[in-house]
């Protein structure tokens, strides 16, 4: 990669429009840029000539997402198709004009889909539970198949690096796995890659470069209050630690990018019995073998 020298063109992708001079901001949106690059190169997302479906909820990482992805695209160095979908799920109160006008005004070719999975979840989950699982599945399953009906190959997503690490300690905490939302992945079908080009974007990045923009922004509380949410526990655990300690989220990051299976303990990623030598062999023939003390 160059040294994005290129970003200071006098010539912008219509949706960067109106951005401010400042070197403050600049700067900004050098760095998201350069993370997309670096995620979208470190990750091998590119193939070129696919068409790419671009998921639009209306929030500033959607936001930041589809402006980075067109101004790659503008400067040549994103050689895919985009197309920018918003799912209207059917939700009280929103928004259902903002997002086609937006898109128009800026020239994005996009796709507006309207499913009312709104009164499916609210149909299936008792007043008071957890409505985003749910209408979670509704929503990928309807994405899905939009990307076959127009013919993309990829489905891209406004995850950034703070919902993967918040992904990463909801499944430590409560899933009793070392898993998290990794920036490439294929479907269940084979049919259809999932992308996460924000996966080295700080959210308050995204926040200040969509309020800056003056993006119409939709909250996501649409479905009403949710504090209570696992992930809204972990979400404020994690901003008391990076208060603490600033950078503390970034490191953690980095640890998901070196992992090593020999210091963990799951034995269908490393052979601990291989390790043993001649001596440490004939101890454990002739110990009794260790009770399995796990739940069930």
């Amino acid at each position: 990669m160059n040294d994005l020298a290129y970003i200071d063109a006098d010539e912008i992708h219509p949706l960067f429009r109106g951005a401010p001079s400042s070197t403050e901001f600049r700067k900004l949106r050098k760095r998201l840029v350069r993370e997309v690059r670096a995620a979208i190169d470190t990750y091998g997302m590119i193939r070129e000539g696919d068409r790419w479906l671009v998921c639009l909820s209306g929030g500033k990482d959607s936001y930041t997402l589809l402006a980075v992805l067109h101004e790659l695209q503008w400067r040549g160095l994103l050689p895919v198709e985009l197309l920018a979908c918003n799912l209207d799920q059917g939700q009280p109160g929103f928004p259902a004009t903002v997002l086609p006008q937006f898109l128009t005004e800026r020239g994005v070719a996009h796709r507006i889909e309207y499913q009312d999975t709104y009164s499916i979840v609210t149909d299936k989950i008792a007043p008071g539970g957890t409505m985003c699982s749910l209408c979670s599945r509704l929503r990928r399953g309807n994405l899905y198949r939009i990307a076959r009906e127009e013919g993309c190959a990829a489905v891209v997503l406004g995850h950034h690096r703070d919902d993967i690490l918040e992904t990463f300690f909801m499944n430590l905490f409560h899933g009793g796995r070392l898993a998290a939302m990794p920036p490439k992945l294929l479907n269940e079908d084979g049919d259809l890659t999932v992308l996460r080009p924000l996966a080295f974007v700080a959210e308050a990045d995204c926040d200040r470069f969509a309020r800056t923009m003056g993006y119409p922004i939709i909250p996501c509380d649409l479905c009403g209050s949710q504090d209570g949410l696992q992930r809204v526990q972990v979400k404020r655990l994690l901003d008391e630690w990076e208060a603490r300690t600033p950078g503390r989220r970034q490191v953690m990051f980095r640890a998901l990018m070196n992992v090593r299976p020999s210091h963990l303990a799951d034995p269908s990623l490393f052979d601990f019995a291989a390790l043993m030598g001649a001596a440490g062999t004939r101890q454990a023939l002739a110990e009794p073998p260790i009770p399995d003390l796990r739940p069930g």
